[in-house]
């Protein structure tokens, strides 16, 4: 079939690659879009509901993150993804002028419908069942071949999600890059149960690509939308790369994928085996996102084996209850030890609150429980996060590479 002319080709997006990992599938590079550049490795800080908790945008960019990612399934719930394209996308909504990024909400499917969280070192065994659910939850989505049925965490109400449905809620949001609507699985799912959600994934993923030419034809003036499919599989090689190699070879009237997720059922243990099978099967010249993490090993291990930007809501989430992110591991502030510790939260961080306040005074705002504790928090650990990816890519520029990795693990991880 012919390409529609009127399709916007994608000139304001692209990426290059700038320097490679030797012998690794590692690299660093630039993902260009409408509202900045994105230096890779990249951490992507989460602001599920366009808002990065307790912190303003503009703290955000002074922290050095790069671009934030929205969660369309919690937008369109509220305020709306039609008063967001109103404002004028989610980017100026929200005050943020760099790239953005949403989810298709594929995540909120997995965890309405079954309980659980992403939790990647999830111990597993004995427990295959396509029918399991998380103690105390309640079943909240049915999954079909045609799309996905759930009700409001908010109030109960019935809502459908189909790819159509997701790529029209992304289109008004008006991220730079877009996810395809998938089925997200648990690792607990038999085999048979992910090839199905393979298959699904799949079909669902020619829809998105039908749809997303189909609004960017008809939403003339707007900025090109990246749309980045989404690899499922589990933890199964072949599945995996039978999977990307499908999603990489996929056109629709000419549209291809702009870059590529690497999602789902995630164990810790594989982490960099998986990101690898799919990354093996990718072409170079497309950036690919590995869909929530944030410990360091997980870093190091997802982007030598290809990884270019990664997101988690885990830095913000854990701060505003007090965990700290440093050099020398985690800790928790609101501990008795710190009440009178007058040293910054990380000696080794750059960040503003560690140039400015001190562990004995975060330990005082979390005991009175007042507001600041998650702010001040939050920015540290968000920087953290920010800082030791960069320092992992200039690592690569330099070649410095493996000697930075385990002389950063061996510190953070020290018995």
């Amino acid at each position: 079939m012919v390409a529609d002319p009127a399709v916007a080709e994608p000139a304001d997006f692209g990426f290059t690659v700038d320097h490679r990992l030797p012998g690794r599938l590692g690299r660093t590079g630039t993902i260009t879009t409408p509202h900045g550049e994105i230096r890779t490795p990249a951490f992507i800080a989460v602001g599920t509901k366009a808002t990065v908790k307790a912190v303003l945008p503009e703290s955000m960019a002074a922290l050095g993150a790069q671009a934030v990612l929205a969660n369309a399934y919690h937008l369109y719930l509220q305020p709306g993804s039609d008063l967001i394209d109103e404002a004028g996308g989610l980017g100026a909504f929200m005050n943020w002028p760099g790239p953005t990024f949403t989810d298709s909400g594929g995540f909120q499917v997995m965890s309405l419908g079954v309980g659980f969280k992403k939790v990647l070192a999830m111990d597993v065994s004995g427990l295959q069942s396509d029918s399991v659910i998380a103690a105390g939850k309640t079943r909240l989505a049915a999954v079909d071949d045609d799309g996905v049925t759930f009700k409001s965490h908010l109030d109960g109400s019935r809502h459908r999600f189909t790819p159509e449905v997701s790529m029209g809620i992304q289109h008004q949001l008006g991220a730079d890059v877009m996810f395809a609507f998938d089925e997200l699985t648990t690792l607990m799912n038999t085999r048979e149960y992910q090839e199905l959600s393979v298959r699904r994934t799949h079909e669902w993923a020619i829809r998105c690509l039908a749809e997303h030419r189909r609004l960017t034809a008809q939403r003339v003036g707007k900025p090109y939308q990246a749309l980045f499919a989404v690899v499922q599989g589990a933890q199964y090689e072949d599945l995996r790369r039978q999977a990307t190699a499908d999603l990489a070879a996929l056109r629709v009237d000419g549209q291809a994928f702009d870059g590529y997720g690497i999602g789902g059922a995630i164990e810790k243990q594989i982490l960099g085996d998986i990101v690898g099978w799919v990354c093996e099967e990718l072409p170079e010249d497309k950036p690919r996102h590995l869909l929530g993490i944030s410990e360091p090993d997980d870093f190091f291990n997802a982007i030598a084996n290809g990884a270019d930007t990664f997101d988690c809501v885990s830095p913000s989430r854990v701060a505003r209850n007090g965990r700290i992110f440093a050099d020398r591991g985690y800790y928790n502030v609101n501990n008795a030890r710190f009440r009178r510790d007058l040293t910054p939260l990380d000696e080794g961080c750059d960040c503003y609150v560690c140039a400015h306040y001190t562990r004995a005074y975060l330990h005082h705002l979390f005991k009175a429980k007042e507001m600041l504790s998650a702010t001040l928090a939050t920015i540290h650990n968000e920087r953290w996060v920010v800082r030791l990816v960069d320092r992992i890519r200039a690592s690569i520029a330099d070649g410095t590479f493996d000697e930075f990795r385990d002389e950063m693990l061996g510190r953070f991880y020290r018995s």
